[in-house]
């Protein structure tokens, strides 16, 4: 596996969905967060793009930073998180 990604497993509530995806560490939270929603918007025509969402640790329930790097972030292998 390439140590410059991470894999993550996204929660999406809305529509009762997981993802698993691959992020590049060296973007911000927000750049992630802004790609995973134009490609879920892109796929599934029940989903609109809003710029109040945030991804949350699901284990925490605390938001991540979309200003920082994913690196930065506490984000690991097998991270769990939710886009709310």
């Amino acid at each position: 596996m390439n140590s410059n990604k991470i894999l993550v497993q996204v929660y999406l509530p809305l529509l009762e969905e997981e993802y698993d995806m691959f992020i590049p560490i060296n973007k911000r939270i927000g750049t992630i967060k802004q790609l995973f929603e134009s490609n879920i918007a892109s796929q599934n025509s029940n989903y609109e793009v809003r710029e109040d969402t945030n991804f949350y640790s699901r284990e925490t329930g605390l938001p991540y930073d979309v200003q920082l790097l994913v690196k930065d972030s506490g984000l690991k292998n097998g991270s769990r998180i939710i886009l709310l």
